[in-house]
Order: structure tokens, then C-alpha cells, then sequence
């Protein structure tokens, strides 16, 4: 019995020697066995034998060989286990407005936007998930505060009591200093801005006019202060470069010496949060920004006076929306439909994406109607009356209810059942059954009629860790979309993957059979994470009970996804490309929430990364002591050194590099003394990385051992800036 509506996946030969294989196997086995065998020709009845034998072998190979690998992905098969199509790569998108428009402006979700097309690399796509709101913002109030506070409780408005309101956006008035007279760290201002539409992702512009009398004291080109705004959990950063600035940290003498007004106004650029929410703080109600006036360096030296301003406003110029890697196809015409049960068509550009609510099949019967069709995982729950599909992601292969012809022996067993049970009006089993020529038919799923069109209203293609592209590469709109003057990625796209292999189906199936689609175990919850992930997630680590902050609370720690092409490139990967962004948190929580016990927290969160730059020295073999050879094999040193500090190909079995293992001087040495031409290997020094509030550092004294943490990771990557990099130099002898 064949069941056509199950998935199909891909087979494998498990023994691939061939019939010429087996025969030359066994001449070779002749003089050890019969030395005295000397003729080896095809005419003598003894190479004939062999040949017999082979073939008689070759046939057992090609027959049960095969079977427990084949019965292994028939069970995969009947589990309805398929392999996960490619997973997209997510970044976030800045749209630029070209003028300040007097109205709230929408772009709608599906704008496409692409890096540039080269000679030999195709375009790579990205398309908006959600419609961009570009809103008008009105500025309610301008406080201060003499400290900085998580909540804030002592405001004061002195600044906008004695100014006016030139217009819903834009206050005037008397010079006003926007810290204390003796400004100390701490110091802060807020604005609170409201809005008729929500504010989540603007690119807000702060004009600021200013007085020019006096110098403040500071380093324009590195003022003491930090901008943030309120995402309802956290202050988060919002001035993305300092270049966004232009009043260089409210230095309007030296604006002013540059021959500047400012007095007319200059502008400070901020990228609000994701999720910018109304909020009470005191009796202000609003959303909030604040500048803080920060502790002084080696490098800053503070303000001597505060800054003054006469006016202040705000306004939207831009917004950033979340995309990801695909392209949209509408209207895609499958085929028309035969009649029969069973029936499957093809989409044209495979894979396919996961299914939004907007993206679905119609059926257009002869002179009916469309319908709307509902996509299922399998038949198993459908009858005859279901309007139901499938779809394999990877393959792009449409599939409508098959028509299942059960043994004859059923057929009295289903007659008794029919007659033991009362027929309920949702049972349509019996009605969806019939009985002919001794053999039973059931319908999973309705069929669609004859000379019925098949359409798909929309879908997309796309993923792969091919989009994992860098900051600042996405930046050429496929289409024009008005009153949009730039757009850009500042940062670079994460979580793409590749489509799953077989023998990565196989090795997961045992851990699906023993969850059971339930988290309750810790295995159940890292299972079912790397499952909710689609690819996206590539390693997860359930944090023992005595490691979460309350009862009740499950923690992950999760390393998503990222391209190694930088592994081979000798570039590594640093720690801020397996940042977890928020939209695969909610992914994953979404896909959890529906299978952990009731009452059960969930938290995300993320190792903590180490980072580690090695340095030593080599003496290369004699025959290799040349120009050529040297620089490939010191390429070949930084590759398997970034590749063996990984978090994802780390590790002595290359699977990433264990949680809570520490790095010692003799790993290292081991891993080079496995280096072709390496004849010396010279003192082996470790420079611990770690990251200290958002910037990295490296010691300046090496350790022994470096020790990540009971849940941390070994990593290592180049950057000038910070030395991160492997120095391995070549002694001349």
C-alpha cells in the first residue's frame, strides 16, 4: 500500500560499491588465498565464478543494504516529519522621507529593496513585513531633572512655563539652560511627545535653536552625553552615529565660529525604538526622550556652563520597519482541476516561505464563485467537506485530498463501529466513506471540481544564509515609492539559514518522538526551540533551575543562525552577529506558548560571549620557507583558529564550541600542531575580549586559561580597532 499524500524525502545509498568494485576486490583477495591462481583472464572459468558472485552481491547490496536506511525514512515519512525550507535573514529597514510632509504618511508592507547586482552575484531581495507609519509628533513638554532616574519622579517644567507654543511641534521663548547652572553627571532633560498615530520606529529630527554667547567647555567632537528613550521596559539608545548630532552635543559657540547660525536652528537625528508606547511618568503622560548628561572620561572634559536654547521642536522624517529576505509573487496560476482525489500542482519558485494570513489559495469553480482554501499540515483530520491543502515548502509541491483505498478486512470491523455508535451530524466518516467491489474509501479532504481554475493569491520565496548581508548593502528600492527620498540597513541582516538536510531530519527525529510536540522536560524545551526557530536558531541551552531569577521560569539561552562564509574569509565572527532580535523572540515565545504547561514563564536570552585573540610564534619546515607557502599556510593558522573559536564551529567536534568550557594554552597548541609545514611552535599567548556596558575591550595582559562562565562561549574575530585578531608571526632560522 502506497500513501501518496505523505511526504516524500530523499534517499540514500548506503553502500556505494558498484559490480566492477566487487570483482576487483576480489582479485585482489587471489594470491593471498590461492597463490597458485596465477591466470587472472575473463576467458578462465574462475574469473567467471567471480563474476557471478559479484553480481549475486551486488544484488544483496542494492536489496537489504538499503532497507533499515529506507525504513528509517519511511517511518520519518509516516511521522509527517519534512524538511525545513530555508530560513530568511531579518534586518531592519530606514526609510528616508524627502520633505517633512503635513500629514501622517503610510507606506504599505511588501516594498522591496535589494543590494546592488554585480557581475557575478545576483541581487539579494528584502521585503518589508509590516505597512511604515511616518507620524506627525507633537511636543507636550520640555523637563528637567538634576538626576538620572530608571522612573522618573522629580521633574520640573521651568523650561516650556515661560516659553510659547509657536505650533503643535515647536516651542519659543527666553534663553533657558537645559542643565544645571554647575552642570554634574546626571543632569537630564526630557521631552514627551504625543501623537494621533503611533510613533514605534520614527526617525525623529530635534531641532534645537540655541544661544551662541559663550563657549561650554566640552569636546564637540565627543560631548559628554547619551540620548535614549523609553521602549516601556528600558532606556534604550536612540542616537545611532554621532554624526547625527549637528549640534555637536549643544556646542553652539563653536557652530557659531564655524559661521553658523544657531539660532535658527539645528537638528539632532534620533532612531526611536521598535515599540515607543504611551507612558505616565509623575503627571506627564507621553512618550519619552531624554538627554543625560554623562560621567567625564580621560579623553572628555565636561560642560563649564550649561547650554542655553530659546526654542526647541520636533518632527518625523523617516521611519524603520522590519524585513526580511524574500520576494513576492501574487497571482500565481497553478492549473485546473481534473476531478480527481489526489491531484498536485507546482509553484514556480520554490521554497516557500512560511504562510501569512494574506497568502492562501483559491478555487474558481466553472461559473462559481472563488473560494478561499485553508492550508493544512496533513489529511489526517480532514473529510470529504474540508477545503484543505497542502503545501511541501521546500519542493513548492501543492497537494489536494487524496482518496485512501483501505484493506477489504476493514470493512466489517467499520460496518460494527457504524452500527455500535450513534451518528453524530459533525461525523462525516460514514458519509465520506463508500463500500465497492469489497474495498473501502474514505476522502481526506474535498476535492476540487472539475474545470476548476487554481490559483495562489500570494506567496514568497526566498532564505538561505546567503542574506545574512551586511550594514549599509541594502539600499536600492525595486520600485519608486513617493515622498521616499533614501532607504538603507544600518545594521546587517541575522538568522538566515540554509534549507535542513536529511541527516539533519534524521538526527533530530529521536528527539521529536521524546517531546512529543509538549515542552515539559528541558530537552522538550531545546527541541522545540531549534523547531520554532525554522532553521534560524542553531544551538539552545535550557539554563538549570537554580539559574533562573524566579520559580515558574524556564531560561533559554539561544545562539541564532549566521553565514560562516567570514570563518573562511580569516575574518571570524564577532559576538554582535548572534544577537537575538526581537522579531525571532517573538517567534519562538509565540510557537512555545502554545505547547508549555500552563503558568510556565519563558526567557530568552542570550550567552555570555568571550572573546579571545591569540598570539604565538612558528618556525615553518625548510621546504616551505618560502613566500608563497608562508602566507598560505599563516591564512590556513587564522582560518581554523576563528573556525575552532566559534560558537558555532568551534569545539574539537566542530559543533560549536561548548557552553561553559574554558579555553586553555594547551587547546591551542594542539590545534596548531596539527598545521601543515609547522615544524616550532613558540609561546602560545591568550588575550581575553569581554565586553564592558556596549563596547569591547581587550586586556592588555594575557591569561592561562581563559574561563567563558558556567553558560558562556569562546569567541574570536577581527578588528583592527580593538586587536582583536590572531597574530601568529613566522620565525626566521
Amino acid at each position: 500500500m502506497e500513501f501518496e499524500f505523505l511526504p516524500k524525502l530523499p534517499s540514500s545509498n548506503l553502500d556505494d560499491r558498484t559490480f566492477d568494485d566487487l570483482v576487483e576486490e576480489c582479485i585482489m583477495r587471489i594470491p593471498r588465498y590461492c597463490p597458485e591462481w596465477t591466470d587472472h583472464n575473463l576467458s578462465d572459468p574462475g574469473i567467471t565464478l567471480i563474476e557471478l558472485f559479484a553480481w549475486l552481491t551486488d544484488q544483496m547490496l542494492l536489496r537489504f543494504n538499503k532497507v533499515p536506511r529506507k525504513n528509517y525514512i519511511a517511518f520519518l515519512e509516516l511521522l509527517g516529519l519534512r524538511l525545513q525550507p530555508p530560513a530568511p535573514a531579518r534586518t531592519d529597514l530606514t526609510f528616508y522621507l524627502s520633505s517633512d510632509l503635513p500629514e501622517t504618511y503610510t507606506v504599505q508592507e511588501g516594498i522591496e529593496v535589494s543590494t546592488v547586482r554585480t557581475e557575478t552575484t545576483e541581487a539579494i531581495t528584502f521585503s518589508t513585513d509590516s505597512a511604515l507609519i511616518v507620524a506627525k509628533p507633537r511636543l507636550q513638554h520640555v523637563l528637567t531633572a538634576l538626576t538620572t532616574e530608571e522612573i522618573p519622579q522629580s521633574l520640573r517644567e521651568r523650561i516650556t512655563s515661560t516659553w510659547n507654543r509657536q505650533s503643535n511641534s515647536f516651542w519659543e521663548g527666553s534663553e533657558q539652560p537645559i542643565f544645571e547652572e554647575e552642570p554634574s553627571p546626571g543632569n537630564c532633560f526630557y521631552l514627551v511627545v504625543n501623537s494621533d498615530d503611533p510613533l514605534d520606529g520614527n526617525v525623529l529630527e530635534i531641532t534645537v535653536q540655541g544661544a551662541s554667547a559663550t563657549p561650554t567647555g566640552i569636546n564637540p567632537n565627543q560631548p559628554p552625553r547619551r540620548w535614549e528613550a523609553w521602549d516601556g521596559e528600558k532606556w534604550q539608545d536612540v542616537l545611532l552615529k554621532e554624526a547625527d548630532d549637528k549640534t555637536r552635543g549643544f556646542s553652539f559657540y563653536e557652530i557659531a565660529q564655524q559661521g553658523s547660525n544657531p539660532e535658527q536652528g539645528t537638528e539632532v537625528r534620533l532612531h526611536l525604538p521598535q515599540s515607543w508606547p504611551v507612558t505616565n511618568f509623575v503627571s506627564y503622560r507621553g512618550r519619552w526622550i531624554r538627554c543625560v548628561l554623562t560621567p567625564l572620561d580621560t579623553n572628555n572634559s565636561g560642560y563649564n556652563r550649561p547650554p542655553r536654547i530659546v526654542g526647541v521642536g520636533v518632527r518625523s522624517v523617516g521611519a524603520t520597519v522590519r524585513a526580511s529576505q524574500s520576494y513576492v509573487i501574487k497571482d500565481e496560476r497553478l492549473g485546473i482541476s481534473n476531478g480527481k482525489p489526489g491531484q498536485t500542482f507546482q509553484l514556480q519558485q520554490p521554497p516557500i516561505l512560511e504562510r501569512r494570513d494574506s497568502e492562501y489559495i483559491i478555487v474558481i469553480p466553472p461559473g462559481g464563485l472563488p473560494q478561499r482554501w485553508q492550508e493544512v499540515r496533513d489529511f489526517a483530520d480532514s473529510n470529504s467537506e474540508c477545503l484543505h491543502y497542502t503545501i511541501d515548502s521546500c519542493s513548492g509541491a501543492v497537494q489536494f485530498g487524496p482518496l485512501i483505498r483501505e484493506p477489504s478486512q476493514l470493512k466489517s470491523q467499520t460496518e460494527v463501529r457504524v452500527r455500535i455508535q450513534q451518528p453524530r451530524p459533525e461525523d462525516t466518516f460514514v458519509q465520506a466513506s463508500t463500500i465497492e467491489n469489497n474495498i473501502l474509501q474514505h476522502q481526506y479532504g474535498a476535492v476540487p471540481p472539475r474545470g476548476a481554475e487554481i490559483r495562489m493569491v500570494t506567496y514568497r520565496t526566498g532564505g538561505g544564509r546567503e542574506g545574512n548581508v551586511q550594514a549599509q548593502s541594502l539600499q536600492f528600492l525595486k520600485s519608486a515609492v513617493p515622498y521616499v527620498d533614501s532607504v538603507i540597513n544600518h545594521f546587517g541582516a541575522i538568522n538566515g539559514a540554509d534549507a535542513e538536510s536529511l541527516e539533519q531530519a534524521v538526527i533530530k527525529a529521536p528527539r521529536i518522538l521524546r517531546s512529543r510536540d509538549r515542552a515539559v522536560t528541558v530537552e522538550d524545551f531545546e527541541v522545540l526551540t531549534q523547531t520554532a526557530g525554522e532553521g534560524a536558531v542553531a544551538r539552545v541551552r535550557c539554563l538549570p533551575a537554580d539559574m533562573t531569577r524566579q520559580a515558574g521560569t524556564v531560561g533559554l539561552l539561544i545562539v541564532p543562525n549566521y553565514n560562516t562564509d567570514g570563518i573562511t574569509q580569516g575574518q571570524g565572527l564577532s559576538p554582535d552577529k548572534f544577537d537575538l532580535s526581537p522579531a525571532l523572540q517573538e517567534q519562538i515565545k509565540r510557537y512555545l506558548d502554545e505547547r508549555k504547561l500552563l503558568g510556565i514563564q519563558v526567557q530568552l536570552q542570550q550567552p555570555e560571549y568571550v572573546g579571545v585573540s591569540v598570539q604565538t610564534e612558528i618556525a615553518l619546515e625548510p621546504a616551505y620557507d618560502n613566500p608563497l607557502a608562508r602566507d598560505e599556510i599563516l591564512r590556513a593558522i587564522r582560518v581554523s583558529l576563528y573556525k575552532y573559536l566559534n560558537p558555532l564551529t568551534g569545539g574539537i567536534e566542530g559543533k560549536g564550541w561548548a557552553f561553559g568550557r574554558p579555553l586553555y594554552e594547551s587547546d591551542i597548541v594542539a590545534l596548531l600542531q596539527q598545521s601543515h609545514g609547522v615544524r616550532y611552535l613558540g609561546p602560545v599567548l591568550l588575550f581575553p575580549i569581554r565586553k564592558q556596558g556596549d563596547t569591547w575591550r581587550r586586556q592588555p595582559s594575557p591569561e592561562r586559561v581563559i574561563d567563558p562562565g558556567v553558560q558562556g562561549l569562546i569567541c574570536s574575530w577581527a578588528d583592527n580597532n580593538l586587536r582583536s585578531g590572531h597574530v601568529v608571526n613566522i620565525l626566521n632560522r
